[in-house]
Formats: C-alpha cells, structure tokens, sequence
C-alpha cells in the first residue's frame, strides 16, 4: 500500500468506495475527538466509503458502519490508499 504520492483531503472528498487513510482530525471539542477515537477515525486508521448523500457519509471502519455528518466528515483529513 502506497500513501507517499497521495495528497491530503478531507473525507467529503473521498469518492464512493474508496479506502482512505485517516492522517488527522481537526477540531477544538475534546469531546468530538473522543468521540472519533472511540469509533475508531485515529492517525493510521483505514476507511471506506459506503454510501454519500449530499456530503453526508456513511463509512466502514473496523468492521462497522458509522454514519458522519458532513461537518465532521469535513474535519477528517486522509489520503487515498491502495490495497
């Protein structure tokens, strides 16, 4: 798997069914980066896109699917990935 080529984006961008690699999330809410982290979206973390209505994300990670709101899919930086 090779990130080295890709560049960063926010998960909004990431197309259907696409895996993505989690490199960072950006928010000042301590309790919206736990609650991340408790569903898994950590550095390193791999994703794929389920489903994208208007923005609004359904995701694959770890096993589960985790429905996003645009506005926090928006602050999730990652890079796509090959596997």
């Amino acid at each position: 798997m090779s990130t080295e080529t890709a560049y960063v984006k926010p998960l909004t961008f990431a197309s259907l069914g696409e895996c993505v690699e989690v490199r960072s999330i950006k928010s000042t809410k301590p309790e919206l980066l736990h609650f991340l982290e408790n569903l898994g979206f950590v550095e390193g973390s791999h994703v794929r896109v389920a489903a994208d209505n208007q923005g609004n994300l359904i995701v694959e990670i770890k096993g589960s699917r985790v429905a996003l709101d645009k506005s926090v899919a928006a602050r999730i930086s990652v890079v796509s990935i090959t596997e």
